[in-house]
């Protein structure tokens, strides 16, 4: 199959393959995201030696897989190791052997292992194999390329990215897989030959997300509001179980992670760290810093600053479409049909709040449609101190050229109108924030809406206008 996008990912692989010293690379992102696709598409699935590990397989089976790709390989021993030592020594060996095989192009050795996490059961010297596997020989071997790559996020930043120990500044090269972008998404949809509008792609990612996985088991022959009940409203759908496994796979022990979202999914802005504590029950302590820390580098939450109180540390907020979705419609079956439930007053309300999370992962294309994707900036939200009418703003870019764009984000059928009382309401939320924030920078009303902006008596509000369209860039 193709690559759709990762431009990046492939130009940071092509470097490596040819840079004539030895390579260990890092690749990490969150489940079904496409790391393992990635890989073996960009090698055409031709490695000197790959290995995967075995969800919740215990030492020994972890190590009998292993030998079987060894095997696989060309390995003459094929008696199951005794440990990952022996194990590593036997894949030495065999890349030793001329007979190996070598990227056509570059002569290079390239060795995959793949969910390197769940080979790292418990009490087993996994790590500090693979450890003296690297130090001790592929650090030396000028021809090869070790790839690992794993969706437990938190283990490989604590056991490999941030170690402390062997693979301390050993590690040549790291690369974090985040979701498509809409833009990448509507080329995997013109590419699996799926017609959608570019509305209709950006409703699809209110539910999926930019998951290729997801993406990949649309029915062409369907359209989006078919698809979202055939995939995760059905009880027989291939989606309806995710939320509940997508954890389970990513954590050792889950059951904080999961109080967490959930007590974060209730409040749409974000909680502080201590409003967390109290909602999920999860004691304010190294387990709420660890499983905050771990579903922050997995993607599914943000960690933001109110502008006006640094000082009052941290809101986190679920940011992933597709875990908002399942917590909203699946955790307590509140929906039995997406065709019945689709452009109901209740859609309406989910469509705000969702497309708000949109934006919120696509500001780097809300930047370019600005023009400013040159300037320094730090995006924050606000919430007013006064108690008396709650003013808040979701989005703040502040930039480094004295310019604060208010980002207003609205979804509607048609072009949006602003009328009288909307603006006298965006007048009063500037003025308040800046009454508030003393801040003496330009303040830009920045309207981000899917249909655009009808042009008004009450339009001229509004400094920036970014389009749906824009955020296909």
């Amino acid at each position: 199959m193709k690559i759709i996008g990762r431009t990046r990912e492939q130009d940071q692989l092509e470097r490596c393959l040819f840079s004539q010293k030895p390579e260990f690379i890092v690749v990490y992102g969150r489940r079904r995201v496409g790391k393992t696709f990635l890989i073996k598409e960009f090698f055409n699935n031709q490695f000197a030696f790959y290995a995967t590990g075995l969800l919740n397989g215990k030492t020994h089976s972890q190590l009998k897989n292993f030998n079987e790709s060894l095997i696989s390989y060309g390995d003459k021993e094929k008696i199951v190791p005794r440990d990952w030592y022996e194990a590593f020594r036997r894949l030495r060996i065999l890349l030793k052997d001329e007979k190996v095989y070598r990227d056509a192009v570059s002569g290079r050795k390239v060795v995959f292992l793949d969910e390197v996490p769940w080979m790292d059961t418990a009490r087993s010297d996994f790590r500090t194999a693979l450890d003296h596997f690297w130090n001790g020989f592929g650090s030396s071997e000028q021809e090869l390329l070790l790839i690992v790559c794993g969706s437990a996020t938190s283990w490989i930043t604590s056991h490999i990215l941030f170690d402390k120990g062997g693979f301390y500044n050993r590690i040549t090269g790291k690369m974090l897989l985040n979701p498509f972008t809409l833009q990448e998404c509507e080329a995997f949809f013109e590419n699996s030959g799926i017609v959608l509008t570019r509305r209709q792609i950006i409703e699809s990612y209110m539910v999926f997300g930019g998951i290729p996985y997801y993406l990949n088991l649309f029915d062409k022959r369907q359209g989006l509001v078919q698809n979202i009940d055939e995939l995760v409203i059905n009880p027989q759908g291939q989606l309806h179980f995710e939320y509940d496994h997508l954890f389970e796979s990513l954590f050792k022990n889950a059951k904080n992670h999961i109080r967490i979202i959930e007590a974060i999914a209730e409040k749409k802005t974000g909680m502080l760290r201590t409003e967390l504590a109290e909602e999920s029950g999860v004691s304010d302590g190294e387990g709420l810093t660890k499983a905050l820390r771990e579903l922050e580098q997995c993607g599914f939450i943000r960690r933001y600053k109110n502008y006006a109180k640094n000082k009052q540390g941290y809101y986190y907020q679920l940011i992933d479409p597709f875990v908002l979705f399942s917590y909203r419609f699946l955790r307590e079956e509140k929906v039995d049909s997406w065709q019945g439930f689709y452009k109901t007053g209740a859609y309406y309300s989910w469509r705000g709040n969702a497309f708000e999370i949109v934006c919120l992962c696509h500001i780097p294309q809300i930047k370019q449609a600005l023009g400013i994707s040159g300037v320094s900036s730090t995006e924050y939200s606000w919430r007013s101190a006064s108690k008396k009418g709650g003013a808040q703003i979701d989005l703040l870019i502040d930039r480094r050229d004295d310019v604060i764009n208010i980002c207003e984000m609205k979804y509607t059928d048609t072009e949006f109108v602003i009328d009288q009382k909307y603006e006298e309401e965006l007048r009063t939320r500037v003025e308040l924030f800046r009454t508030e924030v003393r801040s003496d920078k330009a303040l830009h009303i920045t309207l981000v809406t899917e249909g655009g902006l009808k042009r008004n008596e009450y339009s001229d509000v509004v400094q920036n206008v970014v389009s749906g369209d824009d955020l296909f860039v």
